[in-house]
């Protein structure tokens, strides 16, 4: 008699699902939440990788300078890394954060692949990413001299994403 009964959690089921999908072949999976570009960076203190003492991020991104979240757990972060590393060779100030890392896997990274780094400061719990607007990592963003995020780049840098990114400072 209520055999339909059973079938409500199935058919609510559906229903998600529908809807789910339609939301998703509406959306623009090319759109990156720019929210912070023309704003103020964030006024935080990160402990640095090194030390562990808190430093102000904003001694440490004096601009213009790119600030690179990145982590060791990142296939992306590593296949970026020849190119923060040509950008350090070409005297580019970059202040690395290694977002929701390890300290020490953090450190294994960079005496691995290199150091690109002017600063090296730790987002543990990822709090800075959240007020940056990271969405996931590699994210790098360009920051003024006054403070001023300039431009955001979300993904892994290639030659071509670094000179559009440095670009915007001129």
């Amino acid at each position: 008699m209520k055999r339909w009964l059973a079938f409500l959690p199935l058919a609510a089921l559906a229903a998600l699902a529908v809807l789910f999908i339609g939301f998703s072949l509406k959306r623009n999976p090319q759109v990156q939440p720019d929210a912070m570009v023309g704003k103020p960076m964030p006024a935080l203190s990160l402990p640095d990788l090194a030390t562990g003492r808190p430093v102000a991020l904003a001694e440490a991104a004096r601009g213009p300078v790119l600030v690179n979240f990145f982590a060791s757990w990142c296939a992306p972060c590593e296949i970026e890394h020849p190119e923060l590393m040509r950008l350090n060779a070409r005297g580019v100030p970059i202040v690395g954060v290694a977002y929701k890392d390890a300290p020490e896997n953090s450190t294994a990274f960079i005496t691995k692949l290199g150091d690109p780094f002017r600063a090296k400061l730790i987002d543990r719990d990822g709090r800075a990413g959240l007020e940056f607007g990271v969405t996931g990592v590699p994210e790098t963003f360009l920051v003024a001299a006054d403070g001023t995020i300039l431009a955001k780049h979300s993904g892994p840098l290639t030659p071509a994403d670094s000179e559009a990114l440095l670009a915007r400072a001129r």
